[in-house]
């Protein structure tokens, strides 16, 4: 294999002739093979929206020319930040520096496919330096929590959509099962009569708030500490450097992004993320709680809940013919369980920052954006392949409300609630129903009794 030599502080390195990374992305990929998960793809292409708005204002302030290399350093950031590089960026997510191993990764690669562009051999750092040229009047610390915003923006957006079809789902089902009553149930026991339409408005609401909060999450977000250099104060960079790439940022993603009041606050501090985060844990609570009432009701079928049917996915045992279990669910409930756990993560990286920086961003970087990526995941999963085909088992649920004592609420204002407790043991001791008891004894015509438990009278707020 041909090679190329390069050297940075601590000495000289074989790197492959053709590859577009260099020494530093060399050294990352020996010190770091953990969790052999890559940089998040999102990750990457922020970060060449990053670095084309600071090419942009660097040439616009006189540090480069309208020529053949600043051409080739535009195209290069635009083909990063289009994801037309993805395989060149292989280092792990998880990486000591804050981040630096990224950066400089992405510098690299610009670097040498601007090289390729201009017909010369990777690595000629003196015609495009991945440093003096790329990274110029900027630093990791402040180019990384940026780029980290903006992917988590672009997947938030994504997010919401995913929720969205989701509650609408389940909008769709509040009035397909609009006509069905069945029994409701209070810590797992008969309650009271509810409609198998107003459970599933239930969660559509639940979605709604979710989808309402991903939604203000940008605000959180939108203030960036680009420019600020290594620590806020923007050392080594020029004032209308500093005053302009904000904007110039904002101008080539659309994103409504603000330069920080106090760009060192903003680069020690990311308790922004602990937030957006709590956000993401509170849909995947509802992921969980949401999902399990769909296997409680789909349970049996024939010695369960039996309620409602899911779609059958896939057989469900190697040894008991038939069996189907509730597989979508379960995935999404081990998903929202996992962005659970990513949520205590992030709260532990943010929290062990030190001093003018956190050295932790990676991994926080990595759980936030796995967090929303299996979060919009599991929600199409959950929209496409389960509550779009979900379907009511009306006559279970109608012997259901018979055959319960759950019925007799619904009695009371009628007939009170002595003469309803009367009934009930009644139904007790002589093992009939209620129905059968009231039409014996002509407590109620059929007629009535039926209007009492239609779907009308138990959605109505009070009577």
């Amino acid at each position: 294999m041909k090679t190329r030599t390069e050297t940075d502080s601590i000495g000289p390195k074989e790197i492959p002739a053709d590859a577009f990374y260099g020494i530093h992305t060399a050294r990352a990929l020996e010190n770091f093979q953990i969790n052999n998960h890559s940089i998040h793809p999102e990750l990457i292409h922020a970060y060449g929206w990053v670095k084309l708005a600071c090419f942009h204002v660097n040439r616009e302030l006189g540090y480069f020319k309208e020529d053949a290399k600043g051409i080739a350093i535009e195209q290069a950031c635009t083909e990063v930040a289009n994801g037309a590089h993805n395989q060149h960026f292989k280092i792990d997510a998880l990486q000591g520096g804050a981040g630096t191993s990224t950066n400089m990764n992405v510098n690299e690669v610009i670097a040498n496919r601007a090289l390729e562009i201009l017909g010369e051999e990777k690595g000629n750092y003196q015609l495009i330096s991945p440093l003096d040229d790329i990274n110029l009047h900027q630093s990791t610390n402040d180019t990384y929590p940026t780029a980290l915003k903006l992917a988590t923006i672009n997947l938030l957006r994504q997010l919401e959509q995913t929720v969205l079809e989701l509650q609408e789902a389940f909008q769709k089902k509040e009035k397909e099962f609009s006509h069905i009553v069945k029994i409701g149930r209070t810590q797992l026991q008969d309650a009271i009569l509810t409609t198998l339409g107003r459970e599933m408005a239930a969660y559509a609401e639940a979605f709604n708030r979710d989808r309402w909060r991903i939604y203000k999450c940008e605000e959180r977000l939108r203030v960036i500490n680009l420019g600020g250099t290594a620590i806020g104060s923007g050392l080594a960079a020029p004032r209308q450097y500093i005053f302009k790439v904000t904007d110039k940022l904002r101008e080539l993603t659309g994103f409504g992004l603000a330069r920080a009041e106090n760009l060192m606050e903003n680069t020690q501090n990311t308790d922004v993320f602990v937030e957006v985060s709590g956000i993401l844990k509170a849909c995947a609570s509802n992921l969980i709680k949401v999902s399990n009432d769909l296997r409680l009701m789909s349970s049996g079928p024939a010695a369960g809940l039996g309620e409602i049917n899911l779609p059958a996915m896939q057989s469900g045992s190697s040894i008991m013919p038939g069996k189907v279990n509730p597989v979508i669910p379960e995935a999404v409930i081990q998903s929202a369980m996992l962005v659970s756990s990513y949520d205590q993560t992030i709260f532990q990286a943010s929290s062990s920052g030190n001093l003018e920086l956190n050295a932790f961003l990676p991994l926080i970087a990595h759980a936030l954006l796995e967090s929303i990526s299996i979060l919009s995941n599991a929600c199409k999963n959950l929209t496409s392949k389960c509550v779009h085909g979900i379907t009511a088992n009306e006559h279970k649920c109608r012997d259901q409300v018979l055959n319960s004592t759950a019925i007799i609420t619904a009695l009371i204002p009628v007939l009170g609630y002595e003469k309803c407790e009367h009934i009930l043991n009644q139904s007790k001791t002589d093992e009939q129903s209620i129905k059968e008891i009231i039409l014996q004894h002509k407590y109620l015509g059929e007629n009535q009794f039926e209007q009492l438990i239609s779907p009308e009278s138990v959605n109505k707020l009070g009577f």
